[in-house]
């Protein structure tokens, strides 16, 4: 059994990129974060910032876990750090799986997972949500930490936990991980059972939820607002149509709530008729 109080006593000086709360330890650094240096991210105008998770709990940042379903609770930061994602901890009787990763470690989330039995395995959906993988790994018995292998090139902190990985398969029995592409080449998406015996699909920002659950949308950027193509979105919504789910819930706090497999093909079906034109007399 590891050191829980230790590992988070040496996070103190673990250093992540301001912005986007990506992981990248120890000097030397970058010039800039490889993660914001990207044309789906973004580096500040006054230049590249660097904090450390000491910093972003001194300045009052602290984790906020909230309960989103039975066997799905989530994980996030208040203020929110870097981009402000809320990883999702999914709790199974066969080992749990934190897909999507805060920027931030402390005693609040340490306690929230190891009071539900710990990890087994740690995700991230694209490398926006490396978050500080590393530390939840290292405090939680060197859980290994699954990247996408289309991905590695952008992961900034390589430890041994780290496994490349590139076929479907299940991580721990009742969670099937899938690689969709579109935002990254390796963007992944995580088929869950839910308590109720539905399909959960855990999509970080592969399939991003509109509006009260109605709609869904596609981009390589979000803030930049880069479009995915019409055989990219095809592509996407025929491998998830393969999939069996109910609800579905980005790397936010957004969600589809009901029949989700509908309003993701749906969705699809209206953007490709869009950036094909076949609605340009409208505009």
């Amino acid at each position: 059994m590891s050191d829980r109080t230790a590992v988070l006593r040496d996070a103190t000086d673990h250093v992540v990129c301001a912005t986007c709360a990506v992981e990248y330890g120890r000097e030397p650094l970058p010039p800039v974060c490889a993660i914001c240096d990207d044309e789906r991210q973004w580096v500040p105008r006054s230049g590249q910032v660097w904090t450390t998770v000491g910093e972003l709990a001194g300045a009052g940042h602290r984790t906020v876990v909230e309960e989103i379903e039975p066997g799905l609770v989530g994980i996030g930061t208040a203020p929110s750090v870097g981009i402000g994602q809320t990883g999702k901890l999914v709790v199974t009787d066969r080992g749990n799986v934190l897909f999507d990763v805060p920027g931030l470690i402390d005693d609040a989330a340490v306690a929230a997972i190891e009071s539900r039995g710990g990890l087994a395995a740690i995700v991230a959906s694209h490398p926006h949500m490396y978050g500080v993988q590393s530390l939840y790994s290292r405090t939680f018995d060197d859980a290994p930490v699954l990247v996408a292998r289309a991905d590695a090139s952008f992961l900034p902190l390589h430890t041994p936990a780290v496994r490349l990985w590139d076929q479907t398969h299940e991580i721990v029995p009742g969670v099937r991980l899938e690689q969709i592409g579109g935002h990254f080449p390796g963007s992944t998406v995580a088929l869950v059972t839910g308590a109720d015996g539905r399909g959960v699909l855990l999509a970080g920002d592969g399939i991003f939820p509109g509006p009260q659950g109605r709609t869904v949308s596609f981009l390589r950027s979000y803030p930049n607002r880069i479009p995915l193509s019409a055989a990219v979105v095809r592509r996407i919504a025929d491998q998830v149509a393969r999939l069996e789910f109910e609800r579905l819930y980005n790397n936010f706090r957004d969600v589809v709530p009901a029949g989700a497999g509908e309003v993701v093909e749906r969705s699809a079906q209206r953007y490709i008729e869009w950036v094909s034109g076949e609605h340009d007399h409208l505009t």
